[in-house]
């Protein structure tokens, strides 16, 4: 069976990430990161999305991104927006897809698995910029420049398999595919239990996905 290492956030996305590697025949290996977000919400999340689906081995790695700042994700004095904005929002996270991917590159060449997937989207997310499929595509390239596997002839392939769908086409899928949505945490902001703002940008994107699937919403919320 192939390996694959797939990372996990947390969030409904990665969870259907998660799914769909295993659906396809990987041998999953996850892996989330403790990069001095403002929750461990999601943290704690990705351990049990990471049981439920049936990953190998689920790895934290702490990193401290809230050192160099630069979002409202890491630094606590600057607000979530709860409302949507124009250019690329202040919940971007500085170089983020880009670190997490290299130690994910290293990871599987550890592992001698070829397979990295992500959960990025280029429809609905919020405009940042590792997101885009050109980045997926540069990456790609990078990582097979860069490492041995790559230049022994062991090629990585960068799987970023929901980029071109809707939020509801993703929870439809992960819900074909058996994932427990209810055990997800996409707010920006929530609490230690991991209910939900259900104000900020990716509340609204997960609720609206949910509405559109027709499927009903099983995410805490803490107010509305």
């Amino acid at each position: 069976m192939q390996k694959a290492v797939i990372l996990l956030s947390g969030g409904l996305d990665s969870a259907t990430v998660l799914a769909i590697a295993k659906a396809a025949g990987f041998e999953c290996y996850t892996m989330s990161f403790d990069y001095g977000q403002r929750h461990r919400s999601e943290l704690n999340a990705s351990l049990k999305i990471s049981k439920q689906l049936g990953a190998v081995e689920h790895k934290i790695i702490k990193l401290g991104l809230d050192a160099i700042g630069g979002s409202a994700l890491t630094d606590s004095k600057l607000t979530v927006p709860e409302l949507a904005s124009e250019g690329i929002p202040i919940t971007y996270v500085p170089a983020r897809n880009t670190v997490f991917l290299s130690l994910a590159l290293g990871f599987a060449e550890v592992l001698s698995a070829q397979d990295i997937f992500i959960g990025v989207n280029a429809v609905d997310y919020s405009g940042y910029p590792d997101c885009r499929p050109a980045f997926i595509e540069a990456f790609e390239k990078l990582a097979n420049l860069a490492t041995k596997a790559g230049v022994e002839g062991k090629p990585f392939h960068i799987q970023a398999p929901l980029q071109n769908w809707s939020k509801a086409k993703i929870i439809q899928q992960g819900v074909q595919l058996g994932v427990n949505y209810a055990l997800t945490v996409s707010c920006y902001q929530a609490d230690e239990e991991g209910r939900a703002c259900g104000r900020c940008d990716s509340c609204r994107l997960r609720a609206a996905g949910f509405k559109q699937a027709g499927i009903a919403d099983p995410t805490p919320y803490y107010t509305k």
